[in-house]
């Protein structure tokens, strides 16, 4: 009997304390993994929120110095860019999530699209601009936001 008593006394866990162990570790692990997703989609939200406002930048000392904005197929014309928009880094054309399609959208920006939107039209708001248009007097930029799943957009009159 003493033999006995010997060996429950060396330690060692059950197999309820294990599962038990085994269950906390899952849950922290879920935890740490939707943080991680959730901050990676902020990141990029914060990085297309300033992409919007360099483009805009950009888009309005165009206005400044020419009179008109130029239409969305300016925009995707890497010699137009290069010779009237020097100082507009290409890089603010792709959203983070395609890094490599540095061209916006003809329409607003949409979930699946994964470009941003620009929309550039005259000043009666419905007649959309074309390449070497120099009536457009206005414009919508936009881009579609992962953690609030909204489009927010940028517009030529400041909003």
């Amino acid at each position: 009997m003493n033999l006995l008593n010997k060996k429950r006394d060396q330690g060692g866990f059950t197999i309820v304390e294990l599962l038990i162990v085994i269950v906390v570790i899952a849950i922290l692990a879920l935890l740490v993994v939707t943080t991680y997703g959730g901050a990676k989609a902020k990141s990029r939200d914060a990085k297309r929120v300033s992409d919007l406002q360099g483009i805009q930048t950009q888009l309005e000392a165009f206005f400044a110095s020419n009179d008109y904005y130029p239409a969305a197929a300016d925009l995707n014309s890497a010699t137009w860019l290069s010779s009237n928009m020097k100082s507009l880094d290409a890089n603010l054309l792709s959203d983070p999530s395609d890094t490599a399609n540095k061209t916006v959208s003809t329409s607003t920006a949409t979930a699946t699209g994964k470009k941003y939107g620009y929309v550039a039209t005259h000043s009666d708001g419905t007649t959309a601009c074309t390449t070497g248009d120099t009536q457009c007097s206005q414009y919508v930029l936009s881009a579609y936001l992962e953690v609030p799943k909204s489009v927010t957009s940028k517009n030529s009159l400041g909003s």
